[in-house]
């Protein structure tokens, strides 16, 4: 879980992405990403993550480029690692209104 959150500062994903409304609004907020991928992936969440996170080439949903880290398959493990961390915070039923950017609500 630490590697995670060090290659996410690394990374500079908070340049685009938020976690609990802290980053940039240009991607989705990603503090229960696995939870709404989760949804829509049948429970693979943590496979999509990884697989665009260990992508060679960039990666473009909804008309916004993502870099393409191709990270290692342990890097994007431990990102993942993070994720699942930050997504066991309570958040107090803040967690489904995730961004104005997400399309997707959590509805619990």
């Amino acid at each position: 879980m630490v590697r995670g959150k060090e290659i996410w500062e690394s990374n500079n994903c908070m340049g685009c992405h938020t976690i609990l409304g802290e980053g940039a609004y240009y991607a989705p907020e990603l503090t229960k990403v696995i939870d709404r991928l989760n949804q829509r992936y049948d429970g693979n969440g943590e496979e999509v993550i990884k697989s665009i996170l260990m992508s060679k080439g960039p990666w473009q949903p909804n008309g916004r480029k993502m870099v393409a880290y191709g990270m290692t398959e342990q890097e994007a493990s431990d990102v993942v690692a993070f994720f699942k961390w930050i997504g066991e915070i309570d958040l107090n039923g803040f967690d489904r209104i995730v961004s104005p950017l997400a399309k997707d609500k959590i509805n619990k």
